[in-house]
Formats: structure tokens, C-alpha cells, sequence
């Protein structure tokens, strides 16, 4: 009995690749479901989803991490650039390609599979930046795109019999309809609906982004920091993150990151805050106003906060406009 044809699937964890791998799967293919980590997924946690995901159509998944290589190679230089915030989709899904490609062999891994639609995304998924991706990350020929493949060149995996052609899809566009209908022939159930998990494709996230480089080196530790609170640069430099909620008050004390020091109300609930380490005394005390500004302390009425070594007290600003010169996000 001859050995099970696998493959590995380029795996967001959203209906797109879930259906493209179904496809594949319900072929006879073993599939690998590889979710590539850059770091700049979405802020809630999607393991359990994706393994929800994965269980439904009969995938194995694999996390890969590669936040440190796509810092390095991919984010602040990308060659085909940005889209239209901090986005460099072209060579971001190059480098999970890549990535993808150099793992295959440790999962006995014959071809690739993407649940890419062509025409879907106006930048990243027109056939010039398909082929593009192929180029870049010399996938040429292994690279099955099972949404599309009817509309795109006959694959490594068609031309060798492994999957039939005619099984496969030739969805074309931004119209989600008949890849709502095949969730239904599958009787998939908790997908998610459509939309980008990407930060980077995020306006907002954008901005925090482009005003981070501008004062600092982006290092793979001020990742988490990007991802929670309010961002505020005060007038001498510093970078004050201060948490919204209960929600984001919990992960923004689990981070640990030397560029930071983390302030907390004394006395008065009070939201918890970053601060750069190497803020001034005036930004310092600009930065206890405001944050006792986001409480419920009165005008003119003082309190403590810890900024970890020390301690400070200070007022609450007049109102929340006065936040609002300082405000990034």
C-alpha cells in the first residue's frame, strides 16, 4: 500500500483556509495546518479556535514562530512595500511561504496549500502579486491555491495526480457567497466571519506603529506593548500606555520589556500604565496627571502613584481635552 500523499496548508485560522484544506483533505491528503506566528495576530487568543478549526476538517495543527526573522527580514524594509497602513502583505505571505517551504521535509510534506482568492484583496491577491509571491519565495509549482486553482496554472499536486482538478474551486473576487455555501455543504460550525486578523492592516495600530520607530528601534519585546491601552507621546519624548479596562490593565502588567517602567495608582483604582524608562522629570509628572486624570480622583485632589523604584503625587488634569495633544491612539 503506497504511503498517504501530505501536505502542508498556510493555516489563519479563518474560513478561507479552512475550506481550502477541507478540499484537499476530503482527496485522501494528510494535512499539516501551519499557523506562522509574526507576532501581529489578532490580540485575542486563537489557539483554541484554530484547534476547533482543525479538529472540524481532520488537520493537525503546528504553531511556527518567526517573530524575530520577520522583524529582521520582512517588516521595515519590505521589498514590494506597505499597503495602505503598515502592511507589507506581498512579502509578509512570501516569508510564511518560505517558511512553510523549508519545514516540509520535517513533515514529509509533498506540496503547500493557501486559502488565497484571486481578485479578493486588491493589492495582495491580484495574479501579478500571486506570481510574485510564487518568485519571491521560490514555490513555484508547489504552491496549490485550492479557492482558485481552477482560475491559476495547474499545480505540482494536479499534474501528479495526487488531487483532481475538477474537485477543486475557481472562486474569483471579493464576494463571500460561495464560500458561505461550501461552509454549509461541510457543516462547519464557529468560523469566523470575514475580515482581517492582521494588526498591521489595523488604521489605528498603524499609527502607534509609525510613531513607535519614529523615536526607538522596533525589537521583537515591544510587540505586546503595541497591543494594549491607550498610547499616548508626551512633550519630551516619552511613551506613556495606559489600560483601558480591567481586560487590558492584566496583560500590560504581564509584560516585561527594559525599555518600560510600570506605574500604579496608590490609594485609588486606577488604570495600569508603561512608561519609557528613560522619560524626564516633566514627562514623569505629565504622566501621573494624566493617569489619575482616568480615574476618579477630583480636581485639585492628590494621590500617590508607584513608578516601581519611586513614588510620586500629583493631581488629575482639568478634563480629558487637555490628554488629547498627546493622544497617539
Amino acid at each position: 500500500m503506497s504511503e498517504k500523499i501530505k501536505a502542508l496548508a498556510l493555516f489563519s485560522g479563518g474560513l478561507d483556509s479552512v475550506l481550502a484544506m477541507k478540499l484537499v483533505i476530503d482527496q485522501g491528503v494528510e494535512v499539516i495546518a501551519v499557523n506562522i506566528n509574526t507576532g501581529f495576530g489578532s490580540t485575542k487568543d486563537r489557539l483554541e479556535h484554530m484547534q476547533n478549526m482543525c479538529n472540524q476538517v481532520g488537520a493537525r495543527l503546528r504553531i511556527v514562530d518567526i517573530e524575530d526573522e520577520y522583524l529582521q527580514d520582512v517588516l521595515f524594509d519590505p521589498k514590494y512595500g506597505y499597503g495602505k497602513h503598515f502592511n507589507p502583505c506581498i512579502d509578509c505571505h512570501a516569508k510564511m511561504f518560505e517558511v512553510a517551504k523549508r519545514i516540509m521535509a520535517d513533515e514529509g510534506a509533498s506540496f503547500l496549500i493557501s486559502g488565497e482568492v484571486m481578485g479578493q484583496r486588491p493589492m495582495s491577491q491580484n495574479k501579478e502579486a500571486l506570481q510574485t509571491v510564487l518568485n519571491q519565495s521560490n514555490c513555484e509549482g508547489l504552491l496549490l491555491r485550492p479557492l482558485s486553482a481552477k482560475r491559476l496554472e495547474p499545480t505540482v499536486a494536479e499534474l501528479n495526480g495526487w488531487v483532481e482538478r475538477e474537485k477543486l474551486e475557481g472562486i474569483y473576487g471579493r464576494s463571500r457567497e460561495r464560500q458561505l455555501q461550501l461552509a454549509k455543504e461541510f457543516e462547519l460550525k464557529d468560523y469566523d466571519t470575514p475580515g482581517g486578523g492582521c494588526l498591521l492592516t489595523d488604521e489605528n495600530f498603524a499609527k502607534k506603529m509609525w510613531d513607535f520607530i519614529k523615536y526607538d528601534t522596533f525589537e521583537k519585546e515591544d510587540i505586546p506593548v503595541m497591543k494594549f491601552g491607550r498610547h499616548l507621546r508626551l512633550p519630551e519624548g516619552a511613551k506613556l500606555v495606559i489600560g483601558r479596562n480591567k481586560e487590558e490593565n492584566q496583560p500590560l502588567q504581564e509584560i516585561q520589556n527594559k525599555k518600560f517602567i510600570h506605574i500604579k495608582t496608590k490609594g485609588i483604582p486606577g488604570p495600569h500604565s508603561l512608561l519609557s524608562l528613560k522619560a524626564t522629570p516633566a514627562d514623569k509628572a505629565l504622566a501621573a496627571r494624566i493617569i489619575l486624570t482616568y480615574t476618579k480622583a477630583k480636581p485639585n485632589e492628590r494621590h500617590t502613584l508607584v513608578f516601581e523604584d519611586e513614588e510620586l503625587e500629583a493631581t488629575p488634569l482639568a478634563s480629558r481635552a487637555e490628554i488629547a495633544p498627546y493622544a497617539i491612539l
